[in-house]
């Protein structure tokens, strides 16, 4: 798909933004379609780490007329969106790509890339990793109190939840490189206010785990503060090599360096 001029009246303009989003409006009401009719195999998917934790002889069931119908529709549409990911980022880029100087332009491919990667990264993450502790932690304190009679929409709404939460947390690593290697907040500033950040994780952590569950909660902490140390140690490298270890104190409100010249 071309990317329009930079310059176009208002009515193009509005012209242009309509045409991208029936574009992606009607890519994802096909993929939802298609999509519809793979679900079997996707909640098949999405059951998998999960089945494990459940006492021998009990599934996952469905209690509701329609809640069939709502888990399929529900789930074709998320995979539908996820499908279509690379398609509607490509568009919305497309309409926004020529307002932005030559400079600006080589930094937006390249984050909405990584933006992406992390969070598929943390979202598979959880997948092999959180949801079958954090279930297996959840199913042991029912059965501690009474039978289980688990609900597949509940547990497959749960997962997606927390898969959407890591996901979401893996981003964590960007935000602190891009504050930093810009000095929108300097490298000092984030190592010498490590405690009242640590802090701040530890609350967000436990706002985007929707289980309640402190297995959740505490990988969610563990790994938001690794990656929180592996972006510093990448931050320090990358400004140390471009502008020595003066760089790492500066304050500079500027996104793009001032020697940066337009093309």
């Amino acid at each position: 798909m071309p990317i329009g001029p930079a310059r176009m009246p208002l009515l193009d303009h509005l012209g242009e933004l309509r045409r991208r989003l029936t574009i992606i409006v009607v890519s994802v009401l096909v993929a939802t379609v298609v999509m519809y009719f793979a679900t079997p195999v996707l909640v098949d998917i999405l059951k998998d780490p999960i089945l494990p934790s459940l006492p021998e002889g009990t599934n996952l069931s469905i209690y509701t007329s329609l809640g069939g119908f709502a888990i399929k529709f529900g789930l074709a549409i998320k995979a539908a969106a996820v499908m279509c990911t690379p398609m509607i980022v490509w568009q919305i880029l497309a309409f926004f790509l020529p307002a932005l100087k030559p400079n600006e332009r080589k930094w937006v491919v390249p984050t909405v890339l990584m933006a992406t990667l992390l969070f598929f990264i943390g979202a598979v993450f959880c997948y092999f990793v959180i949801v079958p502790a954090g279930f297996e932690w959840l199913i042991g304190e029912t059965l501690s109190i009474a039978n289980i009679a688990p609900n597949l929409e509940d547990y497959i709404n749960i997962e997606i939840l927390l898969m959407i939460g890591f996901g979401v947390a893996f981003e964590l690593p960007l935000i602190v490189f891009y504050l930093a290697v810009f000095h929108i907040v300097p490298y000092a500033t984030f190592r010498s206010a490590w405690r009242y950040i640590y802090v701040i994780m530890l609350v967000v952590s436990a706002s985007v785990t929707p289980d309640a569950s402190p297995v959740t909660l505490l990988f969610m902490y563990a790994a938001m503060l690794a990656l929180y140390e592996i972006s510093l140690f990448v931050t320090r490298i990358v400004i140390v090599a471009r502008e020595g270890k003066k760089g790492l104190t500066e304050r500079r409100i500027s996104l793009f360096s001032d020697d940066e010249d337009d093309e």
